[in-house]
């Protein structure tokens, strides 16, 4: 009888044992359930997010490793200036052109860090007379699709005054309802804009470039500043800084040494009029954030290309906001 009894209280013991630790499980198990919702609740997501559309297989490396070392994050942007963008349609069998892209340099150098130039080689139907090829001298093609379709676009305009080279628009700034204008008119237009340096959109952009794959990744951050209800856009510019091949000049003179400077050779992602900034881009601090990726072609130098990021009104064409990134 006292064996029977002395096993019962072990057995009694152990029920409680486990009863005890079951209570306690119990306990951990709804501790770490609400501790899950509620860091679940206030998690803050990465403001950053990598994008599925970016190609991975440019980065020479694990892909977590980027995003979580070398995904950049952006400061607060205390800009407070407008800058503007000239778009110098161009061309080299254009005799007047030098002329015209000699002026936008002397811009640039009046309003260091807040002009920049884009020369694009197009006419007002794409491809002119101007920008096409001939042997022996004109064989390098500065043309791009995307070149071609913005010149196509203001120069198809009804009533346009784009009507040949050269040609340009100051950050697209519409006079008489046309974005386009002859160069006599520049220097008043880039006076206008930045003395008013009416800052609507800010810009943030880094990239990250790569040179054994020739990737490239880009990521930008847009804040809207004042409120407007348009849409807008973001492009970004493929520019190479230089490249020395011949130009036309007055009197029948081909200059063989010419330096042609800031040539637009595509937009990084193949469209001519960017990407519309949605609120799918938006986040939780109320700005938008791109991202891009790009395998930089063969034949270009890395340390002789940059980017130019701009913002524009998509009723309007009107560029509110340029910057230039390094590679």
């Amino acid at each position: 009888m006292e064996k029977i009894l002395s096993k019962q209280v072990i057995m009694n013991s152990d029920i409680k044992a486990n009863y005890f630790r079951f209570k306690i499980n119990l306990v951990l198990i709804t501790v770490i359930g609400l501790m899950s919702i509620l860091f679940a609740c206030n998690k803050i997501d990465n403001p950053y997010p990598p994008s599925s559309a970016l190609n991975q297989s440019l980065y020479p490396g694990t892909w977590d490793d980027y995003v979580a070392n070398e995904w950049p994050v952006f400061d607060a942007n205390t800009n407070t200036n407008r800058n503007v963008l000239i778009e110098d349609f161009t061309g080299h069998k254009c005799i007047f052109c030098p002329a015209a892209a000699a002026l936008a340099e002397d811009l640039k150098h009046a309003n260091e860090g807040r002009l920049f130039i884009a020369g694009i080689h197009a006419g007002p139907t794409g491809i002119g007379t101007f920008q096409e090829l001939h042997a022996p001298l004109y064989t390098h093609d500065f043309t791009n699709p995307q070149g071609l379709e913005i010149g196509n676009y203001f120069g198809s305009l009804a009533g346009s005054p784009f009507v040949g080279n050269p040609f340009g628009s100051i950050s697209r700034y519409p006079i008489d309802g046309f974005n386009t204008h002859e160069p006599g008119a520049w220097t008043s237009i880039v006076d206008q804009l930045i003395a008013a340096n009416d800052l609507k959109v800010n810009l943030q952009a880094k990239a990250n470039y790569y040179e054994e794959t020739r990737g490239l990744f880009l990521h930008t951050e847009i804040e809207k500043l004042n409120g407007f209800s348009n849409e807008i856009a973001q492009v970004v510019y493929l520019i190479e800084d230089s490249i020395i091949k011949p130009q036309s000049f007055p009197g029948g003179v081909d200059s063989i040494n010419y330096v042609h400077h800031y040539v637009q050779r595509n937009c990084i992602d193949g469209n001519a009029f960017g990407k519309t900034v949605t609120e799918s881009f938006k986040k939780e601090n109320g700005k938008y954030y791109l991202n891009y990726s790009y395998k930089l072609p063969s034949q270009y130098a890395a340390d002789n290309m940059h980017l130019l990021v701009y913002v524009f009104d998509k009723v309007s064409n009107e560029i509110y906001q340029v910057i230039k990134v390094e590679l």
